[in-house]
């Protein structure tokens, strides 16, 4: 057992395997201009929760754009025309240019099917959950495409 241990690590170490959340730091990046698009308060969650910095001065920065979109549809119906499920949807589109020509650009969309609930506000409290958990997982994956070179 010990030599397994021994020679995953020997390879491990010396070939540059490097985790890929190791470096989710975002305090580095730095664009010089940012510009958001869709969805106000998606916007917000996004912008408060990867810290990003912005330098106007920097020509040699890059430009970050990110369009949002969230929406919440009617999956289903029953015979009477009451809805019996809903669809959260969120869709973030994150391009990466520099001097007007697109460098690197990620199309993300999130999408989650839930049934209808009796009490209305315990309905507002789970879509909020789930726009949450959505916006969560994006994240990670906005993270990863920041991370990745």
């Amino acid at each position: 057992m010990k030599k397994i241990f021994l020679i995953t690590l020997l390879f491990f170490s010396s070939c540059g395997y490097n985790a890929v959340y190791l470096n989710n730091d975002l305090k580095n990046f730095k664009f010089s201009n940012i510009v958001f698009e869709g969805d106000e308060e998606l916007n917000k969650i996004i912008v408060n929760s990867l810290l990003l910095e912005k330098n106007e001065f920097d020509d040699n920065l890059n430009e970050l754009y990110l369009k949002t979109n969230y929406s919440i549809n009617e999956a289903s119906k029953n015979s009477k025309g009451q809805v019996e499920a809903y669809r959260s949807n969120i869709s973030i589109e994150v391009i990466i240019s520099k001097n007007n020509q697109i460098l690197k650009n990620k199309k993300i969309d999130k999408n989650f099917s839930y049934n209808n609930m009796d009490n209305r506000f315990k309905l507002l409290e789970y879509q909020n959950d789930v726009k949450n958990n959505l916006v969560n997982s994006s994240l990670e994956e906005i993270i990863l495409f920041f991370n990745l070179k």
